[in-house]
């Protein structure tokens, strides 16, 4: 600034002697003056191209953190959902004590009675995701994990709105009823197999809030159905799935059914296997699940 206001300084002392007071000397003094004040203006009107990429650069940075904290805030958020679950099951024994599940949204439903060996369940009705799984068992890992990321694309945007939705629990495998029977459904993931298709379905349960405004999928392997309100007989296990447990499980459930005084296996009723934890839990935290529809005795 001092040596653009020194020409200034200089005009003017010598516009105002009178040796230098012609008008074509004050018409170059104001000429001169102007171009100073002009060269000043935009001395602070713009600045350097160095300067311009400091403030570039962090004004990049400051949105980067704020965007990166952002991220970090939602993922420790989704993170102690697994990390710090929540017991929703009341415990019948030791084994059930030690189960947890994720703090993330499941089916709701209320209990009409409790033994020593299964509970007796109304489910409220739900949508599911479902789709058909590669291989013959319903708990073939391949044909698992096939089906499993199918339907987590649709629920994560491979929708026609690109619609992200929340992950939900248990992941339910089931076998379905024969061609003509109604199919009865619970919770996110479900697998079924049809004894005269040999095939295995998997499917989601769908976030509560949308109810039936689900956004169509992309993929024509999923398709979207709404399950209806019904009673189920459940009972618990820890541990990893194997088809052999299941069996096992959906036999002894069964056999203790035919002694209760008010509830009966449902005519055509199907087994369903709800999971509720990640992969990464340890095998005596897990709460597994086998239920078969149930209606009252007459």
């Amino acid at each position: 600034m001092a040596t653009l206001w020194k020409p200034y300084t200089i005009v003017t002392s010598i516009c105002k002697s009178p040796s230098h007071r012609s008008p074509s000397s004050s018409r170059t003094s104001t000429i001169i003056m102007a171009s100073a004040e002009r060269s000043g203006a935009a001395a602070r009107r713009s600045p350097s191209a160095w300067e311009t990429r400091i403030s570039l650069v962090l004004a990049l940075a400051s949105q980067a953190s704020s965007v990166s904290q952002r991220y970090l805030v939602e993922l420790a958020s989704e993170t102690a959902k697994y990390a710090f679950p929540r017991r929703r099951f009341e415990a019948r024994n030791l084994e059930e004590a030690l189960m947890s599940v994720p703090d993330l949204e499941t089916v709701k439903f209320r209990v009409l009675k409790r033994t020593n060996e299964y509970e007796i369940r109304e489910v409220e009705s739900y949508f599911i995701a479902e789709t058909t799984m590669p291989g013959k068992t319903g708990f073939d890992f391949n044909g698992s994990s096939q089906a499993f990321n199918v339907l987590a694309a649709y629920l994560f945007g491979k929708n026609i709105t690109s619609e992200q939705m929340e992950m939900t629990t248990p992941v339910y495998t089931r076998k379905s009823q024969s061609d003509g029977v109604k199919m009865d459904m619970t919770t996110p993931v479900i697998t079924n197999k049809s004894p005269d298709q040999d095939k295995w379905q998997m499917s989601f349960v769908m976030p509560s809030k949308y109810g039936s405004n689900l956004p169509m999928p992309k993929d024509p392997s999923v398709s979207i159905k709404e399950v209806p309100k019904k009673m189920v007989a459940v009972t618990a296990f820890s541990g990893f799935v194997k088809d052999e447990d299941v069996m096992q499980r959906e036999s002894k459930l069964r056999e203790a059914l035919r002694s209760d005084p008010e509830f009966q296996v449902k005519e055509g009723a199907s087994v369903e296997v709800a999971q509720f934890n990640p992969p990464f839990t340890l095998p005596f935290t897990r709460r597994n699940e086998v239920a078969v529809e149930v209606e009252r005795k007459a």
